[in-house]
Parts: C-alpha cells; sequence; structure tokens
C-alpha cells in the first residue's frame, strides 16, 4: 500500500471532487460531510507520507509502469511531503469554517475546492515540468470559480483580473516548457538537470531564455513585485474560507522556484549555475518593502491581511535568494508559520466584519462585538505573531532567517525585515484599537458565531504556540529538507538510477 500512498493526494480529492459535481443538487448536509471526511482523510495520508518521506530516502510513483524520464512521475521528498501536510492542515480548517455557511452563497463550493486541492498537491508532487503546467492549469481553473463564489461586484471585478493575468502567465508557462523542451530533448526534472550539465554552448542562451521566462511565471504566481498588484484586491474581495485555502497559492510559486532552480540550474549546470539567484533576491527585497508600506496604507482588514501576505512572500523569496541550506530551512519554518496564521486571520475578518454590521472590516468605527472579548484574543495572537513578536512563531522564523544571512547580505535584510515587523505591529495595533477599543456606538449587531467558525480559525491559530512548543523537531525536519535540497544528485540518482537508491513505481 505505501507504494501507492504518492498518488493518494491526487486520487481522493479528485474522486471527492467528481462525487460532489456529480450531486450538485444533492443536501448541503451531505455535501458537507464528504467534504470534511475527504479533507481529514487528506490530512491523515499526509502525516503518513511525512512519517515515509523522514527516513531521507526519495521515493516516486510512475504512472501506467512508465519508468523515468519517459513517464509520468510523481515523487516524494521530505520538501514535498511537507507542502502536502501544510495544505492538508489548512484545508481541514477552511472547509470546516465554510461549512458554517459560507458554501450556500454559491453552488459547487466544495467540489471546487477539492479539486483545487488535487491541483495543488499534484504541483507539489509532479517531477515533470509539463505536469507541473497541468497542475497549475487544474488549481488555477478552481480557483477562478471559487474567487466569484457568492457573486457581486467586486469579486467580479477582482476575478477579471486575477483570470486574465493568470492566462497569460499560464501562456508564458507554455513557451517556456516549449523552449526548454527544444534546448534539452526532456521534460523530467530531473533528466533536465543531467542534460543541462552536459549542455553545448551554442544551446545555453536558448535554455537561459527559457529559465528566465519560467522565474516570470513563478514570480507572478508566488507574487513578487513588480507582479503582485493582482493579489491584495484579489485576496480581500474572496471568501474568507477561499482566501484562507489561497494562503497556499503563492507558495505554490515559492516552492516551484525552490525546486526547479536548485535541482536544473544547481552547481553543475556550469555558467547557467544559480541564475535565478540575483533576480529573486532583489525583487524580494522590494516586495517587502513595497509591501511594508502598503500594510500602512490599508484602510480594510481584509486589505490589510492580503499585504501581510505580501510582506511574507518577500521574506521567504529573500530566504531563497540567499540560497544557503541554514536560510532554506529558515524560510520553510517561517513558510509554515506565515501560511497558517495568515490562512486564520482571513477567517478572522469575516467573523469580526459578520459582526460589526454596516461596518465590515472596514477600519471605521462601528457597532461594538457581540463576541468582542473572544474574537480580540485571537485577534492579538494573530497579530503577535504575524509581526514577528516573541515568544510565538513569526519570532522564531525571522531570528533563523537573520542568523542564515551572509554578512555581505546582513546590511540588506535586516533593516527591512525589521522594518516590516514595526510596520505590521503599527498597522495592526490601529485595526485593533478601532474595531476593538473604539467601536461602541450603538448596540451590538445579534450576529452569532457557530461553532464551525470557532473551530476553523482556532484550528488555525493554534499553529503558532504548537510551532514554539515543537520548534526542535521541527527544525530538525526543515534542516533535512534543506540539506537534501542542497543535494539535488540524490533525486537524480533515485528517479535515473532506482535499482542502486530503491526508488519505488
Amino acid at each position: 500500500m505505501s507504494q501507492h500512498l504518492i498518488v493518494l493526494p491526487i486520487l481522493l480529492p479528485l474522486l471527492a471532487g467528481l462525487v460532489l459535481l456529480h450531486k450538485r443538487s444533492g443536501v448541503t448536509r451531505t455535501k458537507r460531510i464528504i467534504s470534511v471526511a475527504a479533507t481529514v482523510g487528506l490530512l491523515a495520508i499526509a502525516i503518513a507520507l511525512v512519517i515515509e518521506a523522514a527516513s531521507g530516502e526519495i521515493t516516486y510513483y510512475a504512472l501506467g509502469d512508465w519508468q523515468p524520464p519517459f513517464g509520468i512521475v510523481l515523487v516524494l521528498d521530505r520538501l514535498s511531503a511537507l507542502m502536502i501536510l501544510l495544505t492538508s492542515i489548512l484545508a481541514v480548517g477552511s472547509v470546516v469554517f465554510a461549512s458554517a455557511g459560507d458554501d450556500e452563497q454559491g453552488s459547487n463550493f466544495h467540489g471546487l475546492i477539492q479539486w483545487q486541492l488535487m491541483g495543488i498537491n499534484g504541483a507539489f508532487l509532479t517531477g515533470d515540468l509539463f505536469n507541473l503546467f497541468v497542475f497549475f492549469e487544474v488549481l488555477l481553473l478552481a480557483s477562478y470559480a471559487l474567487l466569484m463564489h457568492g457573486g457581486g461586484k467586486a469579486r467580479i471585478l477582482a476575478g477579471l483580473h486575477y483570470v486574465v493575468l493568470n492566462l497569460a502567465g499560464s501562456a508564458l508557462f507554455l513557451i517556456a516548457v516549449g523552449v526548454l523542451y527544444g534546448a534539452t530533448g526532456t521534460l523530467n526534472m530531473a533528466d533536465m538537470a543531467v542534460r543541462v550539465a552536459e549542455l553545448d554552448p551554442e544551446r545555453a542562451g536558448l535554455v537561459r531564455a527559457g529559465a528566465l521566462l519560467l522565474l516570470v511565471v513563478f514570480g507572478l504566481k508566488a507574487a513578487i513585485l513588480p507582479l503582485y498588484f493582482w493579489l491584495p484586491r484579489a485576496y480581500a474581495a474572496a471568501p474568507a474560507p477561499v482566501a484562507a485555502l489561497f494562503a497556499i497559492m503563492t507558495k505554490v510559486g515559492v516552492y516551484a522556484i525552490l525546486r526547479v532552480y536548485p535541482l536544473i540550474f544547481g552547481d553543475h549546470a556550469g555558467p547557467l549555475a544559480a541564475l535565478d539567484q540575483p533576480w529573486v533576491w532583489w525583487m524580494a527585497l522590494v516586495t517587502l518593502a513595497v509591501a511594508s508600506i502598503g500594510v500602512l496604507a490599508a484602510r480594510d482588514l481584509r486589505l490589510l491581511v492580503a499585504y501581510l501576505l505580501l510582506v511574507s512572500i518577500g521574506t521567504l523569496l529573500a530566504g531563497v535568494g540567499l540560497r544557503n541550506t541554514a536560510a532554506t530551512s529558515a524560510l520553510l519554518y517561517y513558510l509554515l508559520h506565515t501560511t497558517l496564521v495568515t490562512g486564520g486571520l482571513f477567517l478572522l475578518c469575516e467573523m469580526i466584519g459578520v459582526q460589526r454590521g454596516k461596518a465590515g472590516t472596514r477600519l471605521v468605527k462601528g457597532r461594538p462585538l457581540q463576541n468582542g472579548g473572544w474574537l480580540g484574543i485571537l485577534f492579538f495572537l494573530g497579530a503577535v505573531t504575524v509581526a514577528g513578536l516573541p515568544p510565538l512563531s513569526g519570532a522564531i522564523g525571522k531570528v533563523l532567517l537573520m542568523q542564515a544571512t551572509p554578512h555581505a547580505q546582513q546590511p540588506w535584510l535586516w533593516p527591512l525585515l525589521l522594518a516590516s515587523g514595526l510596520t505590521s505591529l503599527i498597522a495592526l495595533s490601529r485595526a485593533g484599537s478601532t474595531l476593538f477599543w473604539r467601536s461602541h456606538e450603538g448596540e451590538p449587531t445579534h450576529a452569532p458565531l457557530t461553532k464551525r467558525h470557532w473551530f476553523g480559525v482556532g484550528w488555525l491559530m493554534a499553529a503558532s504556540p504548537l510551532m514554539v512548543i515543537l520548534a526542535g523537531p521541527i527544525t530538525d525536519y526543515t534542516r533535512a529538507t534543506a540539506e537534501q535540497l542542497a543535494h539535488p544528485e540524490r533525486l537524480v540518482r533515485s528517479l535515473l538510477e532506482p535499482d542502486e537508491t530503491g526508488g519505488e513505481s
């Protein structure tokens, strides 16, 4: 059974999505049960995959028993297992929260969520560039509909921009894949790494062009400056559980950069080695600076959280740009923290907006909150951890990244990291005082929150203190993951020489 475990994160949401879309007119309660059960099942599978990957062995699943580099392969290593686990944890909170009523605002919500999970998991597991494109398209198609779930002018306008930009990105992705295939004769990432190392000098320019085109596509998915302008309005307009799940979407772009470039364009690639590093490093710093200004300028709580997400993207990609093992380990810890906490904050925004009535999530005076005490505690927890204040996980992630920064890069990264934390703290303090201290006009809006609301937010917000308690085991795993990524030849041998390394198919 362990041999087929790798394909289950794709197969389970695929089948669940088919059932849910087939029964589009079925009873809402039944759909919720199926969706929650499938998502919890995905979490159990993800835990099993992490346990399997923790041994350090890289395994693969060859669909149709077509062996690499000729067939479609799914690859399991520490990084892909970690990302599947992160996705499933986030999905559980989002799906349960949506089951409190957000799923009834439009049709096919749960089926689309499952298919988006299929696309995300496939992107994390695939070992083939073309199938990375295919899974990108699957998750994007589902996200188009989910973004506009429930309708409304703001969602349709944001959704239109989102669709147009991602269609342009998909076209560039296909062109880049075609260029790389024409130059190397393969789409399997491990095989491409071997061929790039042996590349004729006259083809190096063509491969460089394809690689940089690919970087533009991944930068668009990750929302790096100047390709991030679509994100704040889109995430602020999306339904809360959709925005929470979208917190992992930008990480798909970060993952793709982290996966493709060290593997194919690592130290073995000669003149093409580390061609992404200067672009990623400088664009990450600019993203971090501009997003920090956006945090201060936001006048809506949802928009504020969206800019906080962009701050985290700049931080993560700065870690990628440092290109050393310690920085990779630190950014993986920070990635876990920021994805779950910002997802929880998007859900918390919805709860606060519901209880403020017409004021919604705008940072203006409004009615007092019916559950202001508990909501205030959750907001304080989220604000402290996302701003990077000790003793919660945000501070640990930033300290690890600062410690991993070489002396030459410290004058660039350290001030921006500290300034982003300060701007986040100022903006969140201002928002908190408006929402919880200055809102005292009139009577509270009678808008009770359900147990599913509280569970969804609590499930994701609990990640921060748990990551502090489990900081030792988590950093051990991220350090081992970074070491594995620093030696791409292990993955190449596992896929192309399976008899020697024990790869599965």
